[in-house]
């Protein structure tokens, strides 16, 4: 018994070393970014177009408009091809090749983001180029590259959703006379929803977060995007860009950025947990 206290509170304290330095991080940046917040003003700072830090203007509008869009479009070819491959992984394929392509798709996630950025400017950014127009570096460019980024994630904690329906369920509805596909489609996707929310909140998390293969494949530059074809800067690439120089109300700035960088990031993991727990209740009642 005396064993299995000492183990729980070292467990407790381990837990609470990670929380606690999630603790020390926030305050860390919101006590940088806050003061440049309150002078600026919230309004102006977030809505603003207008980033010229030697000037004394810091708008970062554009730049949350270019990190959505990118995540958005990295979310939908992650999400598509993700669940896909999933779906193809839990049941369709043989247990031997399931056995060798599941250990592949996971060494994906292994790969340095440099890498996937330097595949995506040396071959995809001229092939947007020349058959589709633009400059190349674009949000096409950055969504292809993090939605392939995040592909490992979203299809290695699917598969394992997948995974956990009870076999019962889908006997039963075999028995009742679906098919195959109509099995998967209406009641397993549909029980495994909490676990698939799950690891698109994992991807988007990544996504959005994302910095070296987004500076190489993105433009980087402050325009507001108007088609997928035009180059944008995200978030996280304005503070890896301009942190090595910036000193007094410019670095206040890009810890600002941070701040809403953070915001961002809470309010769609909210919805998204939002949305996983409404999937639990739905199985429940399955």
């Amino acid at each position: 018994m005396k064993t299995d206290k000492i183990i729980s509170w070292i467990l407790l304290l381990m837990a609470l070393t990670a929380i606690c330095g999630l603790a020390l991080i926030t305050i860390f940046i919101f006590k940088e970014g806050l003061p440049i917040l309150v002078k600026v003003g919230p309004v102006k700072f977030i809505f603003s177009m207008d980033w010229y830090p030697s000037e004394g203007e810091f708008g970062i509008f554009s730049m949350i408009v270019g990190s959505l869009a990118v995540t958005c479009g990295a979310l939908i070819i992650g999400i598509i091809f993700g669940i896909g491959c999933a779906i193809l992984l839990a049941q369709f394929c043989p247990p031997r090749l399931v056995s060798i392509l599941k250990p592949l798709v996971e060494l994906l996630a292994g790969i340095p983001s440099v890498v996937y950025g330097f595949i995506g400017v040396v071959v995809l950014v001229p092939l947007i180029r020349d058959y589709l127009g633009g400059p190349g570096l674009s949000v096409l460019a950055s969504s292809i590259v993090l939605g392939i980024m995040v592909l490992p994630t979203i299809i290695s904690i699917s598969i394992d959703a997948i995974r956990s329906v009870p076999g019962a369920y889908r006997e039963g509805s075999i028995a009742l006379g679906a098919t195959e596909w109509q099995t998967m489609c209406m009641l397993t996707l549909k029980a495994a929803r909490s676990g698939i929310v799950a690891a698109i909140i994992l991807g988007m998390g990544r996504a959005i977060g994302e910095t070296m293969a987004v500076i190489m494949v993105a433009g980087n530059t402050l325009d507001l995007p108007q088609s997928i074809l035009d180059p944008v800067r995200t978030l996280t690439s304005n503070i890896a860009l301009e942190m090595g120089y910036a000193a007094g109300t410019h670095r206040q700035a890009l810890f600002a950025t941070g701040v809403i960088l953070f915001i961002i990031i809470m309010i769609l993991n909210s919805i998204a947990l939002v949305v996983s727990k409404h999937g639990i209740k739905s199985r429940k009642i399955l």
